[in-house]
């Protein structure tokens, strides 16, 4: 008796996102979320980990492995590593995966034509047969359940690992928009440079995003906290630890802080005044993992006297809106993006 295999073809939403990348399939839901990190061997150019598996040698290679966020700012930085991360995520989803019909991929609203076309292109070479573009902010809108084609002004703000997405939404469009290469890794890189600077000492990424999400603030806490960090001494050279509080992260990340909230209301004063109207009656969502943040929103609350949301699981806003899409092309149509060729 003759045998067929199991194989199957998936329609996919992805969130190809900088930090993380999240991947929706057609009638299951999120099916994989892991960090967008690739270890790869420097001669071959061969991928040896990607996710999971690639973050824990975050910083921990030997000179013939190197490890790296294929994704900056939020679009590819490096098309080929980007291309096979992309497929062997795909294969985690299921191992007899055939190439998809249908990809819808999100992209922060500011990118260029250029940008996108790397995006479609890379989706392309890992085997999707149509592939649809959607502005983050839309996607987050959709996902956190507002009604963007309703003729009612809504003010989204995506707070992901390499961009900031500021967007007013109404009637399917977006009306004014704002999107700046400073979010999560920015914070991160001022942590950083923080303890170079007041204790030379030097970190690594993983350490300033642990304490990041460990003791990070933008407001002062009724109790401040602590947390150990562990670097190298930059003066002798030999492992170091110190304990760092809530106050000086605080005032570490200030500056990257205070660019977005000067987006925010760059973004406000463009506003046409009957939609601000409504953003007054209806208020701020944040999203993304940025919007995690403590006091982050009592923050952007206190600097524009509006009412301020943080979506419910901010995290995956981005990849739930972008598979509502998926599950309905007709219906968001007019949310896609333009599939220019250049």
């Amino acid at each position: 008796m003759r045998r067929f295999f199991n194989f199957i073809t998936a329609d996919l939403a992805i969130d190809l996102g900088t930090a993380y990348t999240l991947i929706y399939m057609k009638g299951k839901g999120v099916v994989l979320n892991e960090p967008s990190i690739v270890a790869y061997d420097r001669n071959t150019r061969k991928i040896v980990a990607i996710g999971n598996e690639a973050k824990e040698m975050l910083g921990r290679t030997h000179r013939d492995i190197r490890t790296i966020r294929p994704m900056k700012d939020g679009v590819i930085a490096d098309f080929e590593i980007a291309e096979g991360m992309l497929r062997e995520f795909i294969k985690k989803i299921h191992a007899n995966w055939l190439p998809s019909r249908r990809i819808v991929i999100c992209v922060p609203s500011g990118v260029t034509e250029v940008e996108k076309r790397t995006v479609r292109d890379s989706a392309e070479h890992a085997g999707a047969k149509e592939v649809y573009l959607i502005a983050e902010p839309m996607a987050a809108a959709i996902g956190v359940g507002i009604e963007v084609d309703a003729p009612v002004g809504n003010m989204i703000i995506d707070i992901g690992g390499g961009t900031t997405d500021i967007a007013v939404i109404a009637l399917s469009g977006i009306v004014n928009e704002e999107s700046i290469r400073i979010a999560g890794d920015e914070l991160n890189n001022c942590i950083i440079n923080f303890f170079k600077k007041n204790y030379n000492m030097l970190i690594g990424e993983r350490t300033a995003e642990q304490i990041k999400c460990g003791i990070g603030s933008v407001m002062p806490l009724k109790e401040e906290l602590t947390i150990q960090v562990k670097g190298r001494d930059l003066v002798n050279g030999i492992p170091k630890i110190t304990i760092a509080n809530s106050a000086e992260i605080r005032e570490a990340i200030n500056e990257p802080i205070q660019n977005i909230m000067e987006a925010i209301k760059l973004t406000l004063e463009r506003t046409p005044p009957e939609i601000a109207a409504d953003i007054l009656d209806r208020g701020i969502m944040l999203t993304g993992g940025g919007a995690l943040l403590r006091g982050l929103d009592e923050r952007i609350r206190l600097e524009t006297n509006l009412p301020v949301f943080v979506a419910e699981d901010p995290l995956t806003a981005v990849v739930r809106g972008t598979g509502k899409v998926l599950e309905n092309l007709e219906k968001y149509s007019k949310v896609l993006l333009r599939n220019k060729r250049l």
